[in-house]
């Protein structure tokens, strides 16, 4: 009898309606994947019927499967609001136990840690002292209190950057005239404006981060059409210790070519030297800072001294432009406080310092799949893995079919209200059409009833 075909279509209507219902209700709902509910029709199982006998006894839910397409993203002001473009999954862990998520709103706790509403930590690559990626087993990424404030580095000590010590470039116009270098005695020197033709000036950092200012006067020596001097002093004090080099009384010579460009510094050929971003020589640089204090009279910064570094001069001309400085630059700098956090589309999580500069904190992985349907959904934007889904592929944002990921984004869910609401209007028409099989059958039986 049509009863149960009749019951079995409520039963299935009414679960769409409740899958509908479910994604209507987050249709705000940050990284929600909608779902769809699958039905299958239903045969007696009978040995002798043949097929062109078999009458169909009902439907019933196959199974309910959640469309992972791709939701729009949305800007947000938090930095740590990451939203993920194409496929992949976060991976957070509680306590060691692993799930997948795709809602990117993520803040720091109080220790330290990136974590989502449910205090789930995101999981991914840790970054050494040195800022280097260790790419391991993934672990809860974690903002640690020496990221909090960065050590300085003075000029030339820096490792892993394209140059270490300063480079400077500048233009000497080639029809400057010759000058005659002068100074004063004393420890503040009398340098006079007609004793040199440019000035230029670096800032330098000592081991504790003192920032000093290195002062570069040129000259035009006059000996060579090309040939010029550079003579320095720091802070303003004189350097002309023995140790001290280059000083005011000990210049470096410099010789440009009938092209305008090096061709040497002290008499050694200027060659190029892209490994280092630079030309060869550089111009060895010593200072002793507890001159300088003396000088200025105060009590030494006890920084290391001498304080030593490389100075490259690539990129200086003689052109018969106006002087210009091109390029100053050195790798130094003072101490400074993490003042925030960038995140790059592969990931790449960097602590920003109140000092300008930046460094790795970690770089969070994404998760795939080959069947993401296979997944266990557990509710608060989570899933599980289970023997279905398969074992995931972890790796970087953007290593093969994993998606990029983009900052200061969400993900919003991917339920379209139009398609769910028509889809709610088939299957309430469903449920009517049904009910109606169920009152018919009644109406029958009621007339079999009545026979006389």
């Amino acid at each position: 009898m049509a009863f149960q075909q009749g019951l079995s279509g409520l039963n299935t209507s009414s679960k769409a309606l409740d899958v509908i219902g479910n994604n209507v209700a987050n249709s705000s709902t940050v990284g929600f994947k909608s779902a769809d509910a699958h039905f299958a029709d239903v045969y007696a199982s009978t040995l002798g019927a043949g097929g062109a006998n078999q009458v169909g006894i009902g439907t019933n839910l196959a199974g309910i499967v959640q469309q992972f397409t791709q939701g729009n993203v949305s800007t947000t002001n938090n930095t740590l609001d990451i939203a993920i473009n194409g496929n992949g999954f976060f991976r957070l862990s509680q306590n060691g136990a692993i799930s997948y998520s795709r809602n990117g709103q993520f803040h720091l706790d109080k220790n330290g840690y990136i974590v989502n509403d449910q205090n789930l930590r995101l999981t991914g690559y840790p970054a050494g002292m040195d800022g280097s990626i260790r790419q391991q087993n993934p672990q809860e990424l974690q903002v640690t209190a020496d990221l909090l404030k960065l050590s300085p580095v003075a000029t030339g000590t820096s490792t892993g950057g394209e140059y270490a010590g300063a480079q400077v470039a500048v233009n000497l116009n080639s029809d400057a005239p010759a000058k005659t270098w002068a100074v004063g005695a004393g420890t503040v020197p009398n340098i006079s404006p007609d004793g040199f033709n440019y000035q230029t000036g670096l800032t330098i950092y000592d081991s504790l981060g003192n920032a000093h200012t290195m002062t570069m006067y040129f000259v035009k020596s006059g000996v060579t059409p090309g040939a010029w001097d550079l003579y320095t002093n720091v802070d303003g004090t004189a350097m002309d210790g023995a140790g001290d080099t280059p000083n005011l009384a000990t210049p470096v010579s410099i010789v440009f070519d009938s092209n305008g460009q090096l061709s040497t510094i002290n008499g050694t050929a200027v060659v190029p030297n892209p490994a280092a971003g630079g030309t060869l020589p550089e111009i060895p640089v010593s200072i002793d800072l507890d001159q300088v204090a003396a000088n200025l009279g105060r009590v030494s910064w006890g920084a290391t001294s001498p304080m030593t570094f490389n100075l490259n001069l690539a990129g200086t001309t003689q052109y018969s432009d106006a002087f210009a400085t091109n390029r100053r630059v050195q790798d130094g700098y003072s101490s400074g406080n993490l003042a925030g956090l960038n995140i790059g589309k592969d990931g790449v999580i960097q602590g920003r310092y109140s000092n300008g500069q930046t460094r790795n904190v970690g770089q969070m992985v994404l998760a795939s799949f080959d069947n993401p349907n296979g997944l266990q959904s557990i509710g608060g934007n989570q899933w599980i893995e289970t023997s279905i889904s398969g074992q995931p592929t972890v790796d970087a944002p953007g290593t093969g079919r994993l998606g990029e990921v983009q900052s200061n984004a969400v993900e919003e869910s991917n339920v379209d209200l139009t398609s769910e609401l028509v889809k709610m209007i088939t299957q309430q028409r469903n449920y009517q059409a049904n009910s109606q099989t169920i009152k018919t059958q009644d109406q029958i039986m009621q007339t079999i009833v009545n026979l006389r």
